[in-house]
């Protein structure tokens, strides 16, 4: 299993970027970075960096880890936009971007920039007419599309991308694995590993229904991780914090996180996202992080 890392794009370009470059340097697999414009909360005054943005710099500045998006809002961002995006990006990546896409979803990010957000049937249709647009202008030379949500006549996007991996995010268990099934090279979702199994027994059903090989679709699941040393009280305060909002946590001594990631390839995840959101700042981001790095990650 692969161990990647997920700055958050709230942190300064310059602590994202130092995040990017710890990871390269250090061996893990790839970085993430999400794409929200806004927090989802009540605190407004927290910034938050433009993903593609952050994405295009991070590129620009490594040469080994895998750089992708997690994941790209649908509803406020065109696909034929993003496909031309995610080609220009993935020439200066060197083929390292993967381009992570899902229906879209946070209310208040839409209600503040007066963004349409559709119910989530509609939401669900105009995102499978995304996935046939960004795929038909990355594969085709000219692409002609006629949805009920969106048109294209003849539609360029060069120079194309020489192998650009598609990975969705989503977990609805009724129509957006559907999606996943019929359209993703990749597939993300947050949650530990019972619930990894669980999604990963339905996500096979709707492969079987088109003839698809499960297998054939690179998983990956996040969880807010830590290895909390004894004393720490600040860290087990948080841990409560965050179980009580209902969150996906694994945190405890090393042997106790080791024993919940041990179990994600069992269910399986062949990547596994380490958010640092919640991690704190300066040192002791990478403090921690180096903790669960040499203490749980290189057991595995």
């Amino acid at each position: 299993m692969d161990f990647s890392l997920w700055p958050a794009a709230s942190r300064s370009w310059t602590d994202v970027l130092e995040g990017a470059e710890y990871a390269e340097r250090t061996g893990w697999h790839g970085v993430w970075i999400a794409d929200h414009f806004m927090q989802n909360g009540d605190d407004l005054s927290v910034p938050v960096n433009e993903c593609l943005a952050l994405i295009a710099g991070i590129v620009a500045r490594t040469e080994r880890v895998r750089v992708g998006s997690m994941v790209l809002g649908n509803t406020y961002r065109h696909p034929a936009v993003v496909a031309n995006q995610a080609a220009t990006i993935d020439q200066m990546a060197n083929g390292r971007f993967v381009l992570g896409i899902g229906a879209g979803w946070q209310v208040n990010e839409h209600e503040v920039y007066g963004i349409e957000l559709p119910p989530v049937r509609e939401r669900l249709a105009r995102f499978e007419e995304a996935c046939q647009v960004i795929t038909g202008l990355l594969t085709q030379d000219r692409t002609t599309f006629d949805g009920k949500y969106y048109q294209l006549t003849g539609a360029p996007c060069e120079p194309k991308p020489a192998k650009l991996p598609i990975l969705i995010g989503a977990a609805g268990e009724k129509v957006a694995l559907g999606i996943v099934a019929r359209y993703a090279d990749e597939w993300n979702h947050w949650g530990r590993p019972d619930l990894a199994a669980q999604k990963g027994a339905v996500f096979a059903g709707h492969c079987e229904k088109i003839g698809r090989d499960p297998e054939t679709v690179r998983r990956s699941a996040q969880a807010m991780i830590e290895v909390v040393a004894p004393g720490d009280t600040e860290a087990i305060a948080r841990k409560e914090r965050l179980e009580a909002r209902g969150g996906h946590v694994i945190m405890g001594s090393a042997q106790e996180v080791l024993d919940v990631i041990a179990r994600y390839p069992a269910a399986g995840i062949d990547e596994l996202l380490v958010p640092d959101a919640f991690l704190g700042t300066g040192q002791r981001r990478f403090e921690a992080l180096e903790r669960l790095r040499e203490e749980v990650l290189a057991k595995i």
